[in-house]
């Protein structure tokens, strides 16, 4: 019933998205000067978006089939393409923001079709005897399905801003050039979330389908657990090491010698904290998707934004007249937003018990990875200490190697 759902999917969300396009078209004209200049930019950027969010349906209905990996395979055809179509115009010398675009919308497309055609493949059956109630009570009609899935969505529209709100601070309170080189420094960070967004697709599912069950629930987010104690020894050192020696060669100098108030690669350093509590909060904050309420999860995003936003004003706005200093501050308001998201999470999703008992283990990735850290930035042998947090690695493997999650 998977297929025919996504199709269902899709008529609600064409006459859903009418009044959205309407209003996006007259908010251009009344809002930006000199809008049709820029006509062709935003006609393709609009598609890109509408593509991305048609491609929801099919990755969805792939994931909740057990085919996890398939959905993966779409995204990754998906950046290959648009990346392959960035580097030729890049090759060829293009400066043309419209030709940037359309690579960005080719990508779109190819990923909205692969996704189509995995889930044709897998999905579509020739019987259609099964009835909407095997899916849940919410599939009976459209209204309860739409209630149903009115939190996510307005889940979607704020969950941009929680990786976003620094940046628009820093830009407002310090200055363009300032918010430039934070986003160098956040580029390589968003990079690395790639990993917990794989492990929170992947666990999804199987946490959904345990939500019922108390003892197999807790035992999926015990060896998730594992596997992001396991993962994150790799990912410190990966991306410190990566990152110290590829962004100055990948953006011109200015970002990395400080001229502009801070080194990205510093600023990155200090990301990358936030990036190791992220990891470890993606148990957490899936087992609050994955709960019975899905207004929790909204709820726990917008703490998340506010969160944000109050730190992020309180130690931006106050240094905003060093940019050095507002600098450091927007990224280690970023990196106390992820702990603040971890501590929220494990709250709301009710798993005290579960830290209490592996409460060492938190402390010692914690402490161990922010110590790894100041020593990245300050070139001292304190970077060394994080590799004590590899003994985890074996029991993060024989997670990752489990066919029973």
């Amino acid at each position: 019933k998977i297929w025919e759902a996504i199709w269902r999917i899709y008529r609600i969300q064409a006459i859903c998205m009418l009044p959205f396009v309407i209003l996006a078209f007259v908010g251009v004209a009344i809002f930006v000067d000199d809008w049709t200049s820029f006509l062709p930019v935003i006609i393709t950027c609009m598609l890109v978006a509408l593509a991305h969010i048609f491609s929801y349906a099919p990755r969805s209905g792939l994931r909740a089939a057990g085919y996890a990996w398939m959905e993966a395979w779409t995204k990754v055809i998906e950046r290959l393409v648009t990346m392959s179509g960035y580097l030729i115009l890049y090759y060829i010398g293009s400066n043309s923001v419209e030709s940037y675009a359309l690579a960005f919308l080719f990508g779109a497309l190819i990923g909205l079709f692969s996704a189509l055609m995995f889930a044709r493949k897998v999905l579509k059956t020739s019987s259609n005897n099964s009835s909407w109630e095997e899916l849940g009570e919410c599939w009976i009609d459209n209204k309860s399905l739409i209630l149903q899935s009115l939190p996510f969505a307005i889940t979607l529209g704020i969950l941009p801003y929680v990786i976003r709100i620094e940046k628009f601070i820093v830009a407002g309170t310090i200055g363009v050039d300032e918010a430039a080189l934070f986003h160098v420094a956040q580029i390589a960070w968003l990079a690395g979330l790639v990993v917990p967004q794989a492990m929170r697709a992947a666990l999804l599912p199987i946490l959904g389908q345990r939500r019922n069950d108390e003892t197999k629930f807790i035992t999926s987010v015990e060896k998730s657990l594992d596997l992001c104690f396991g993962l994150l020894p790799v990912g410190l050192f990966g991306g410190g090491l990566l990152i110290h020696f590829l962004l100055p060669i990948a953006f011109p100098e200015q970002y990395t010698d400080g001229s502009l108030g801070a080194s990205a690669v510093d600023l990155f350093m200090i990301l990358l904290i936030g990036w190791c509590l992220t990891l470890l909060a993606t148990p957490s904050y899936t087992a609050l998707q994955a709960g019975e309420n899905p207004w929790k999860f909204t709820m726990f995003i917008g703490l998340v934004v506010v969160f944000a936003t109050i730190v992020g004003f309180l130690l931006i706005g106050t240094m905003a007249h060093s940019p050095s200093r507002g600098l450091y501050g927007a990224a280690i308001a970023s990196s106390l937003s992820s702990a603040f998201l971890l501590l929220t999470s494990i709250h709301l999703a009710r798993l005290w018990v579960i830290i209490r008992q592996r409460k060492t283990e938190f402390i010692t990735s914690i402490a161990l990875a922010s110590i790894t850290c100041f020593g990245f930035i300050t070139n001292s042998l304190l970077a060394l200490s994080g590799l004590v947090l590899f003994m985890f690695t074996p029991r993060g493997w024989k997670a990752m190697r489990s066919t029973d999650f």
